[in-house]
């Protein structure tokens, strides 16, 4: 609805200046997202591509894995008393048959723009059974990245954060190929939100598996984000800041490639370093 970004009055020290000015702020409001009618999750947000976030976030909880699984998603109309539609409400259809996994609609998950589980009873009910093991792609040679093509992305990254570079408070998420083209950007408050936003328009293209594809995370690596990567299909999973221990042992136990502090040519592999060229990282030091 191009509710980016907001304006508030600020008043800036500067060297001992003193002055007031509006100043341009990325602006957070709350999505509920309903499944088949029924209220399911609500997340902070940044406005836009509310229906590729909603896809998304369904991917994850593996209500959703082809294109032809979802019937459509509408705003809801009079989201509120006076029967006014806030666009801040979604509801997704399902396709006819298919079947829902064992989720509990009635749960009123609250996911705030830092961390997306809160809500979830234990760390089990998020360890959803994926649709795909993470592997290359059938009939592919491995997936095989040098890590100066990892160095470059963090950098391509920012200079596709349009919102930030007006606000400075904005999430990203990037998909890249294993050549490195990058193929999609989206930006929000929540960085699971980017994610769910890159992985829900996929779905809605077909793409998925998002095999052989690299996902790029301007922040850390939690568990969350780890499981977005292994419910897409994604092998490669590269954050500019420290991974979690479960969001490790969850990459480890799905054969997911995690690289944290990607930072220039420095980085740490936490797991699936198969798919890391690590002769040519000791030939360039």
């Amino acid at each position: 609805m191009g509710r980016v970004t907001e304006r508030r009055k600020v008043i800036r020290i500067r060297d001992g200046a003193i002055s007031t000015r509006p100043d341009t702020l990325v602006a957070e409001e709350p999505l509920e997202i309903r499944l088949n009618g029924k209220p399911l999750a609500i997340t902070m947000r940044t406005p836009g591509d509310d229906f590729a976030l909603a896809a998304g976030f369904l991917v994850s909880e593996g209500v959703f894995g082809r294109a032809d699984e979802l019937q459509n998603i509408v705003y809801c109309a009079g989201a509120t008393v006076d029967g006014s539609n806030t666009y801040n409400v979604v509801d997704v259809r399902t396709a006819p048959g298919v079947v829902l996994p064992d989720i509990t609609l009635e749960r009123n998950v609250y996911t705030t723009s830092s961390c997306g589980l809160c809500g979830k009873a234990s760390l089990d009910a998020v360890r959803t059974t994926a649709r795909w093991a993470i592997d290359d792609g059938a009939d592919a040679p491995p997936v095989r990245l040098e890590p100066a093509l990892l160095a470059g992305l963090p950098d391509r990254l920012r200079e596709a954060q349009r919102v930030f570079d007006r606000t400075g408070g904005l999430h990203a998420a990037a998909l890249f190929t294993e050549d490195g083209e990058m193929l999609d950007v989206r930006e929000d408050v929540g960085r699971h939100n980017a994610v769910d936003k890159l992985v829900g328009r996929a779905l809605q293209r077909g793409d998925l598996p998002l095999s052989r594809m690299i996902l790029l995370v301007s922040g850390r690596a939690s568990f969350e984000l780890a499981q977005k990567a292994v419910m897409a299909g994604i092998p490669v999973l590269a954050a500019v800041s420290a991974p979690s221990s479960l969001a490790v042992d969850l990459a480890a136990e799905t054969g997911l490639t995690l690289v944290g502090f990607l930072r220039g040519p420095s980085m740490n592999v936490y797991a699936g370093e198969h798919r890391i060229a690590l002769r040519a990282a000791a030939a360039q030091g």
